[in-house]
């Protein structure tokens, strides 16, 4: 069977590619029906990656935050109809101690590799998790985004010394609310205040125990822990301000991206023994995980109602276009893609 492919060919230029699929007894086919965009995928379709990476990886279908509609499963592990998350993680070995997310042999779904943005999506079932019913779809369509601060956070929570009274958040973008909603709902007895630069922001921010704008961080305060959700050019200032702020001894955790290499204030990170740790990504156990605490904890899809922001329904490749226009002018919130096809 011919498949409808929509890959970027170069920055701000999509083109429709037709690719085989073909039905066997191993993979499950899905048909995308909500898709998220993330920054990653913005870097790639506003040219903000070095121009050998382009080259490289072009032309590439974008999209790794995605659910869909089971529609062929010769497995029989999911229902015709199901409703699935899609796991873009591909890996193609198993490590004892390296996990799937960050072995160097594993491929990622729009990074080399053809990502959701795709008529259907051939994939083998244990890259699939079967949705809750009756879930926001809206909410659904970035569960792969919550999976990397859930796998963040569960990391962090593993290396962080016990004592834990106050952690601190840096971003008050969609990854700090994200990453501090999650660290509030699984360990509510901690306090966790989210520093940011943009006060409408911060407000969004109501199951925190306090905000504070960077430049107006009270003198004294002190936090345990902090995980920084930055990235880009505000992540050297945001890194060097927890180094300030925090205690001996405490752990720092690393998710924001930046293509620049961040300068960092040694010195104290020595004079203090802290721990950095990074987080990428994310596995099969963190989709399972995240699911299972969406049918527990309802009120955690509740809150990320709150960054659901345009949903646009794409038929064609200009409408496709006009998402990744749109999401680039946005303050804050996940843009979805509804696939009308």
């Amino acid at each position: 069977m011919l498949n409808a492919v929509y890959q970027l060919k170069r920055p701000r230029q999509f083109e429709l590619v037709f690719k085989d699929i073909t039905f066997d007894q191993e993979h499950v086919i899905v048909r995308p029906t909500h898709l998220s965009i993330c920054n990653a995928d913005q870097r790639y379709y506003q040219g903000n990656r070095p121009e050998e990476v382009l080259k490289q990886k072009l032309p590439m279908a974008l999209i790794h935050e995605a659910i869909g509609r089971v529609v062929y499963d010769p497995t029989h592990q999911f229902q015709v109809g199901d409703n699935v998350v899609m796991i873009p993680n591909l890996p193609s070995e198993e490590d004892d101690v390296i996990a799937e997310n960050y072995l160097r042999s594993s491929r990622f779904r729009a990074s080399g590799t053809d990502g959701f943005l795709q008529e259907y999506v051939e994939t083998v079932p244990d890259r699939l998790v079967r949705l809750p019913e009756n879930i926001n779809l809206a909410v659904a369509a970035f569960t792969e985004i919550v999976s990397v601060s859930f796998h963040a956070v569960d990391r962090f929570m593993k290396t962080a010394h016990a004592r834990r009274d106050v952690i601190g958040v840096w971003g008050d973008g969609n990854l700090g609310y994200i990453t501090s909603l999650l660290l509030k709902s699984l360990y509510p007895e901690i306090q966790v205040y989210i520093m940011g630069v943009n006060e409408s922001k911060l407000n969004d921010f109501t199951f925190a125990d306090g905000t504070y704008l960077v430049n107006e961080i009270p003198k004294g305060f002190h936090i345990d822990h902090a995980l920084e959700c930055v990235g880009g050019n505000g992540a050297p200032r945001a890194i060097n301000q927890i180094i300030d702020y925090i205690n001996p001894e405490g752990t720092i955790a690393i998710l924001g991206v930046t293509e620049d290499l961040a300068p960092i204030n040694t010195r104290m990170v020595l004079e203090k023994g802290l721990r950095i740790i990074g987080s990428s990504r994310s596995g099969r156990e963190d989709f399972v995980n995240l699911v299972e605490l969406y049918k527990e904890r309802p009120e955690v899809v509740d809150y990320l109602e709150n960054i659901v922001g345009e949903q646009i329904k794409v038929r064609e490749i200009k409408d496709i276009a006009r998402a990744f226009e749109m999401d680039i002018h946005k303050l804050i919130g996940k843009t979805i893609m509804i696939w009308d096809k």
